[in-house]
């Protein structure tokens, strides 16, 4: 069995596969040489987040746009907008959340929960760590969110990290 990882100590992956539950939409991320697993995990409380995942928050990773890709035809990826310029890209035949991307941004923010379960048993700890901006925390539920796991690494945003109150 392997160590702990700790914010100093983790493997990183090189790359990494996921897809929505039903296997009609897979994709590919790569990751740069100089990829900041750290800086780059994060997580969101917002409203939005929580109705579109289904879950008290939103654990995402951004990557390069130029380095995702979509492995299998997209015939049935929808990009839902609840706020203008900002895709939330899902499956139409079984839901699943895939990813948030802001359309001015050259990112994508991918859903760590639709990664590749072989992926997520060895480099868990470097896509969802959580030591990045994790935004809208003024939605925190006491006693359950506010205390999840990585929440002391990151920094934390009452809301989202352009509006500038870090809590």
């Amino acid at each position: 069995m392997s160590a702990t990882p700790s914010a100093d100590n983790f493997p990183k992956p090189t790359s990494i596969t996921g897809g929505c539950l039903c296997g009609s939409i897979r994709y590919q991320a790569d990751f740069p040489e100089d990829h900041d697993f750290l800086q780059l995990s994060g997580s969101c409380q917002c409203t939005q987040c929580r109705r579109n995942t289904g879950a008290l928050f939103f654990v995402a990773h951004t990557i390069p746009l130029r380095k995702f890709k979509f492995l299998t035809p997209t015939s049935t990826l929808k990009n839902f907008y609840a706020t203008a310029g900002i895709q939330r890209g899902f499956c139409t035949n079984c839901g699943s959340f895939l990813y948030w991307h802001d359309e001015s941004r050259d990112d994508l923010e991918i859903a760590v929960g639709c990664v590749d379960p072989e992926y997520l048993s060895e480099f868990g700890f470097a896509l969802a760590n959580a030591s990045g901006n994790n935004v809208w925390c003024q939605n925190e539920i006491k006693g359950v969110t506010d205390s999840m796991i990585g929440k002391e690494r990151g920094i934390k945003w009452a809301k989202d990290s352009g509006a500038g109150i870090r809590m």
